[in-house]
């Protein structure tokens, strides 16, 4: 069946087709009520639907954002998508999500392809702001708004909301040397991320507590995948030493998580044997065996920030990173008493 037109509205209805944009789209004209009933009567009779994409890019405002996340299985991105959707939404836009898998030509290929979609600004979840994925064209040249998200921006014109990553890292190691530890070991810090990455931070604040409790970080640095299943099996490496922490902050949750799993197989008792800490605060937090003390942020307002910035004019736009605070969030899997 060939595609009704407007074309073939305005034939229906005895007008032109200009009159049947005004009706349609409510403006910018104003239409006779009586010709306006004959033109919805049409529409009505003809089952016409606008293309409102192409409407919308003829605009050049499509009531889209982009965004791309490393990988939306997990939990902390998943539910970070959530927000931004859910703040997007109050505004009146649609999310694009593509998840580049930590790829930088998968994540170069989803900005590419939500710029040519005409999206009114993106909002980028970017392993590394350097990689070609970002850096390797214009992303925005168009004009485009673009927010980092999670990450630092590395240029000096651009716009990041980040949380307080170092100084939350910082607060639950001290929490952990407070408990009697003489030494915290970090897992799921890593050798080879970008400044910019926020488990960097995380795992410079870990550094800083040590130092100052006098405790050298030699040997204390243990590097593990982001998702659990692939960081339990290096947890059982770890804590298979001989030499085994009696403490361990982890760069996020899900490492945590699959931290606890280990420890769990091989009779580590969590927290009698050993102390455990995240970062990220998801919901599985709370049912984590024990119950996971982790740090915080402030996602809803971080996703929120992230949206008015991409929808916001130039001037209401700030170079560098907004930065939301940490909190610390203690539950038994520290040492801390059980809450009553």
């Amino acid at each position: 069946m060939a595609r009704v037109t407007r074309d073939d509205v305005a034939r229906v209805a005895g007008t032109s087709t200009a009159v049947v944009s005004y009706v349609i789209n409510d403006g910018p004209r104003p239409v006779a009520a009586a010709t306006r009933a004959r033109v919805l009567a049409a529409v009505e009779e003809l089952g016409y639907r606008p293309n409102r994409v192409a409407q919308a890019m003829a605009r050049r405002r499509t009531n889209l954002i982009g965004m791309v996340v490393p990988d939306a299985r997990q939990p902390f991105f998943a539910g970070l998508a959530h927000m931004v959707e859910q703040a997007a939404a109050e505004r009146g836009r649609l999310l694009l999500i593509g998840n580049s898998d930590y790829a930088d030509e998968r994540e170069a290929h989803y900005i590419r392809a939500f710029l040519g979609m005409q999206v009114d600004g993106l909002i980028l979840v970017t392993q590394d702001p350097a990689v070609p994925g970002v850096a390797g064209f214009d992303v925005g040249g168009d004009g485009t708004p673009v927010v980092l998200l999670h990450h630092r921006a590395e240029t000096a014109g651009g716009v990041a909301v980040v949380a307080d990553d170092e100084g939350g890292a910082a607060a639950v190691v001290r929490h952990l040397l407070g408990h009697g530890h003489t030494e915290v070991h970090c897992f799921g810090g890593t050798f080879a991320l970008s400044p910019a990455d926020p488990v960097s931070g995380r795992t410079a604040g870990w550094a800083t507590a040590l130092a100052e409790a006098g405790v050298s970080e030699d040997g204390l640095l243990a590097p593990a995948p982001f998702d659990r299943v692939r960081a339990h099996a290096e947890a059982l490496k770890l804590l298979a030493r001989p030499d085994r922490p009696s403490a361990v902050f982890c760069a996020t949750d899900d490492q945590a998580i699959g931290l606890l799993r280990a420890a769990d197989d091989l009779g580590i008792r969590v927290p009698e044997e050993l102390a455990v800490a995240g970062f990220d605060d998801i919901a599985e937090a709370v049912i984590a065996g024990p119950a996971l003390t982790t740090v915080a942020t402030a996602q809803d307002d971080m996703a929120r920030a992230a949206v008015d910035l991409v929808l916001g004019g130039a001037a209401e736009r700030v170079t560098g990173a907004r930065t939301f605070p940490a909190r610390l969030v203690l539950r038994r899997s520290c040492g801390c008493p059980k809450p009553s």
